[in-house]
């Protein structure tokens, strides 16, 4: 049996359904720097150097799955093992995207996460600015059940948390190989997904990045900044639908260290400046 770090999963790609799914992939098209390939009517796919977004006729931002990817068959058994040990409740997920055997679970919130091998594993070349898709990031009511499902039932190591002045979790942040984070989650009025980020690797990518959203006429909503948590650079954007888009470069990678409490505050969230608080 091997936990979610010990199966060293990552991130690979998420389903967004979007009442204008032909609008919304433009968007990732352009925006977003990835190639469009219409499936049929309802369903779409942008992929780019290192990320897929798939996008499904449905409600605007509404996260249908998130689709993290095992890197070896014996693992993705061991890592289903450590599942059924543990009581958790599994489903079995078809994909063109993954091989058979590929499965998905439920979180607190009803957050459908699967897991499974890559159909094709060969290296597929596009052009692009370099952000690998690298988190998705929750909103929930209820931030303790978000961290004692995902680091007791999944195995995911907590590294950092946000506490609020009377002892409630503001923020939970989870990583599922040595990432700061791959899966995290603030607390919120509302549930769902709160944000999905691109790892640009390197401070000179976010400049990148800006300078092609603003040939797209696409305004930052938030930063230039730097979290406290996970250390990393930052900076948000919209979709055509209004979901959040980070890019992020230089993220802290982690070995095991002790978690870490922060203070709810701005600076917390930005070392830098202002910060979006969520509760």
């Amino acid at each position: 049996m091997l936990t979610a770090v010990q199966a060293d999963l990552y991130l690979h790609h998420l389903e967004i359904q979007s009442n204008n799914p032909l609008g919304l992939a433009k968007f990732y098209s352009s925006v977003m720097s990835m190639q469009l390939n219409k499936v049929n009517n309802k369903k779409i796919i942008c992929n780019g150097p290192s990320r897929k977004i798939i996008i499904t006729q449905g409600n605007n931002k509404t996260l249908s799955y998130a689709g993290m990817v095992c890197r070896s068959e014996e693992n993705l058994a061991r890592f289903k093992s450590f599942l059924v040990q543990n009581q958790v409740q599994i489903q079995e997920f078809k994909s063109e995207i993954y091989k058979t055997g590929s499965f998905s679970i439920l979180d607190p919130d009803d957050n459908k996460i699967c897991f499974g091998i890559l159909s094709d594993n060969k290296k597929l070349l596009f052009d692009g600015i370099n952000g690998p898709l690298q988190h998705v990031t929750f909103s929930s009511f209820n931030v303790e059940a978000f961290q004692e499902f995902y680091e007791k039932k999944l195995g995911f190591q907590v590294t950092d948390r946000v506490v609020k002045i009377d002892g409630t979790l503001a923020t939970c942040f989870t990583t599922s190989n040595h990432e700061h984070h791959t899966i995290a989650c603030f607390k919120s009025a509302k549930k769902g997904m709160d944000h999905h980020s691109y790892e640009a690797g390197e401070w000179d990518h976010i400049k990148t990045w800006c300078d092609h959203f603003a040939s797209h006429d696409i305004q930052l909503m938030w930063g230039p900044g730097r979290h406290g948590p996970g250390n990393n650079l930052f900076v948000f954007i919209e979709d055509a639908d209004g979901n959040w888009i980070e890019i992020s470069a230089e993220l802290e990678t982690v070995h095991g260290r002790p978690i870490k409490n922060w203070p709810q505050t701005e600076r917390t969230l930005n070392l830098w400046g202002k910060a979006i608080m969520r509760s």
